[in-house]
């Protein structure tokens, strides 16, 4: 079975902590690069044992310290039975691999320090706040990158973070009588996020004690919070394109009900412990039924939930906002709507172009195909009009009758028509064509993804794109 995350991508390295209480961890080697992991190691309860021919003042010091035990010579057979973890850090490629198969014959894990292939584990860049501790690893691809991550988090989180944890670490007994879910994790969220960092600030660890007991006689004296409902727009699918307040709503909620359009990478964003539906909805084929979605929208805030209902792009553009906003009222359920970047202006940002413009459109028609009858009965008179601009929604499957209609109309055959496919997203695609050719165009590109028609508006072309079409074109006459 091959393990891929939820983005596609494979996973080399799974990330874990290793308990090191008591366990003995090799090193072989005594100068700079072994150095580098022992201050690491040292900050763990591991028997430290060292190898080295030569070993520099600072090992020799902390083996003084009795803080590690030095051998004054190479690693051999035997010497790492029943390691738990051996480094090869002698920075020399046979010395290593000599220490590393030491390390395989024992059974241990091995790394060789700059050496990806040959190792079986890494070592991450470590931001401690103990008992806090954050581990950044790039899979060994770029350890500045790693470095960088790492001063970033250094400067952004206070050092009283570890303190704070340590006293919420010892009431976990008392707050277990929460009940688990939404209310125990609201109880710790207002403590370190809220009133815990201001009373440790205020009057040290014995105020922060007293500001738990404080808080969790206030919670017991509160009614449950009542499930809710946000409808959230996901935005075209880039996670950066997402506002903030989306972002927030999709790491707090309990249940997350989706539809098919919202990639992986956004979904990534849920709590691990949130539960996760989708209710897609693919066009002319199987799909979820809208009343199903709306009850299940309803049975899961009844039972105290707080549900994000997210969809792509924004709910409020061709995402039957007005059928959920019906039943939750029907079912007395409190809701609230947050917008989200429509994949219109996603699109249109992608092709550097403007949506609208003085003296080609004051107005703009957001179309969608998906309901036959009424795409049929829209004003194509206005639309074959020259400097008309329409955004067509799951308009792929439609593109002949689309063509048929305007050119009915009057509308010129050379019209421009831009389609954009996954817009936002790393596999987006744009297919730059005429109304006339429309329907072959995408024949070829056959896409897979949500695709936007812009009827009237093609591609902004930069002077360097001027200036490569001229130098091709004198090429061809030569």
């Amino acid at each position: 079975i091959t393990a891929i995350s939820a983005s596609g991508v494979h996973v080399r390295h799974y990330p874990v902590f290793i308990d090191l209480r008591g366990r003995h961890v090799v090193v072989s080697g005594g100068g700079e690069v072994a150095i580098a992991k022992l201050r690491l190691l040292l900050r763990t309860e591991a028997r430290i044992s060292v190898f080295a021919g030569e070993a520099a003042p600072q090992v020799v010091e902390w083996a003084d310290k009795g803080l590690l035990i030095l051998h004054g010579r190479q690693i051999a057979e035997g010497d790492a039975d029943g390691a738990a973890l051996v480094y090869g850090a002698n920075d020399d490629v046979a010395l290593d691999r000599h220490a590393a198969a030491i390390g395989r014959s024992a059974g241990a894990l091995v790394n060789i320090v700059d050496n990806l292939e040959e190792s079986a584990f890494l070592t991450p860049a470590i931001v401690d706040r103990d008992p806090v501790t954050i581990a950044i690893g790039t899979e060994g691809a770029a350890p500045v990158l790693a470095r960088k991550i790492k001063t970033d988090l250094e400067a952004a989180l206070p050092a009283s973070l570890g303190l704070l944890a340590r006293i919420g670490q010892a009431f976990r007994p008392a707050a277990s009588e929460l009940p688990q879910g939404l209310p125990r994790r609201e109880f710790w969220s207002r403590f370190y996020f809220g009133s815990g960092p201001v009373a440790l600030s205020a009057g040290g660890e014995d105020a922060a004690r007293a500001e738990l007991d404080a808080l969790l006689q206030q919670v017991r004296g509160e009614t449950a919070r009542p499930g809710f409902v946000h409808i959230v727009g996901a935005g075209p699918g880039d996670p950066e394109l997402m506002t903030l307040r989306a972002r927030r709503l999709l790491g707090e909620a309990d249940v997350v009900i989706h539809d098919r359009l919202v990639p992986d990478a956004i979904l990534e964003l849920a709590r691990r412990e949130a539960h996760i539906l989708q209710t897609g909805k693919q066009g002319y084929g199987a799909a979820w039924k809208q009343d199903d979605i709306n009850a299940l929208m309803v049975s899961a805030a009844r039972q105290g939930a707080q549900v994000v209902r997210l969809k792509a792009g924004d709910p409020a553009v061709f995402a039957r906002l007005d059928e959920e906003m019906d039943a939750l009222d029907a079912a007395g359920i409190g809701f609230a709507v947050v917008p989200g970047i429509s994949a219109a202006s996603a699109a249109a940002a992608s092709i550097n172009v403007s949506l609208t413009r003085r003296g080609r459109n004051s107005d703009l028609r957001l179309l969608t195909a998906h309901d036959s009858q009424g795409f049929s009965e829209h004003d194509w008179k206005t639309l074959a009009r020259p400097g008309a601009t329409a955004a067509i929604f799951m308009g792929v499957h439609a593109a002949a009758f689309l063509r048929g209609r305007l050119l009915m109309h009057g509308a010129a055959n050379a019209t421009p028509v831009t389609a954009i496919e996954n817009a936002s997203r790393p596999d987006q695609r744009v297919v730059a064509t005429t109304l006339l050719d429309l329907p072959e165009a995408l024949a070829r590109a056959n896409p897979q993804g949500p695709v936007i028609l812009f009827l009237g508006l093609a591609p902004r072309r930069s002077d360097i794109d001027d200036a490569m079409a001229a130098l091709g074109s004198r090429a061809q006459e030569a």
